[in-house]
């Protein structure tokens, strides 16, 4: 059925499916680019960041002077609290999944750690990205859009 604007309406063709944690981080672990939120000036921000995740961990490269790197850095040893959203959803049918992971960020102090994530994690741009964040996860929550499939009484 098409709507007004031409384009086909499938609202009512998909279902949205909660996942476990466990599946949540393996689809987290599937894709390289998500969105980092935190508080700056007492407002929430969003970075999209390249990621790879470590033992149950996120984590992303920073460089010194990111206003997130700033952040984790006032927190101290407990670190700061994040979000981090990462999705695979097909832009034509709606179809694929979301997760979002609630938690504390710290930065990687250790020099063996940091050595290891900048060989794992390549910046998009030429800035020096000489830190890293590393997200343990407290809440992970996750979606699947699916297409319903055809009634248990057709």
């Amino acid at each position: 059925m098409a709507g007004d604007d031409g384009r086909s309406d499938t609202s009512e063709a998909r279902r949205s499916v909660e996942v476990d944690g466990v599946e949540a981080l393996r689809l987290l672990g599937s894709v390289s680019l998500g969105r980092i939120v935190f508080t700056q000036h007492a407002l929430p921000t969003v970075r999209p960041v390249n990621h790879v995740l470590v033992d149950g961990d996120i984590v992303i490269r920073t460089h010194g002077d990111a206003a997130l790197t700033r952040y984790t850095r006032q927190t101290g040893g407990e670190g700061a609290v994040v979000a981090y959203e990462a999705d695979d959803i097909d832009p034509d049918t709606h179809l694929g999944w979301s997760v979002v992971v609630t938690g504390y960020a710290r930065l990687v102090t250790d020099p063996r750690e940091l050595a290891h994530y900048q060989a794992l994690l390549r910046p998009w741009g030429s800035q020096r990205m000489d830190h890293a964040v590393r997200i343990s996860p407290d809440l992970i929550t996750g979606v699947r859009l699916t297409a319903n499939g055809p009634s248990p009484s057709a």
